[in-house]
């Protein structure tokens, strides 16, 4: 990943700020080392417009523009840690790419990621922010991610960015078994962080967090 003194914005945000973020992440029940370690060395400042740089390592959520944020770091955080397996997963499908931020923090913590968007103009930054970082294992798809990305399946995990009524079979077969689904899912009047656990007699699953994610929305727009 490129260093920090050759991004732009550094003069505004600072390493001091993501390890006051990683600090309060911490104090809220975050233990993964790794998952800290991911939040502290990529800089969220990136990935939010300009006006909203002073912002970046508050743990809320930002607008990035068409309706959509960048998640709070806590809730990236808290998906983090409930991806990971002892083992360090080798593919991980993460279904709402946004603005990359996840995807950056997901490249830190797998070897592969493949990442799905649907909103041309944020898969666009997405690219353009990886690409300032210099990741070399993150893959980007325009299309449809409620519907997985079947070639490259199955996968040892996938993160889903926005909230299901129900997550659909199609994306929960692409999951090898005992490999991980970490969504939001609609539950009554309110949405649940799920982890769904494939096994070999069918699915497990686990409610985790109260969340607030944007609603799922199937084609591309």
């Amino acid at each position: 990943m490129a260093k920090s003194k050759d991004l732009p914005g550094t003069g505004l945000t600072s390493q001091r700020a993501r390890d006051r973020l990683v600090a309060r992440l911490a104090a809220m029940g975050i233990r993964s080392r790794e998952v800290l370690d991911a939040i502290g060395t990529v800089p969220r400042h990136i990935f939010v417009d300009e006006a909203l740089q002073g912002r970046a390592y508050d743990n809320s959520a930002l607008p990035i523009g068409y309706h959509q944020t960048i998640s709070q770091p806590y809730i990236v955080a808290r998906i983090m840690e409930a991806l990971l397996t002892i083992r360090k997963a080798e593919r991980v499908l993460e279904v709402g790419t946004g603005c990359g931020y996840q995807t950056a923090i997901l490249a830190c913590l797998a070897r592969q990621v493949f990442s799905i968007e649907r909103i041309s103009a944020l898969l666009s930054r997405a690219r353009a922010n990886l690409g300032l970082l210099e990741m070399r294992n993150t893959h980007l798809k325009y299309g449809d991610g409620s519907r997985g990305w079947l070639s490259h399946s199955p996968y040892d995990g996938i993160v889903v960015s926005a909230a299901f009524p129900d997550i659909p079979e199609e994306l929960l077969g692409q999951l090898v078994v005992g490999g991980r689904l970490i969504a939001p899912v609609e539950r009554g009047k309110g949405q649940r962080l799920l982890r769904v656990v494939r096994t070999a007699e069918g699915y497990r699953e686990t409610e985790l967090d109260w969340v607030s994610f944007v609603p799922m929305r199937r084609g591309v727009g």
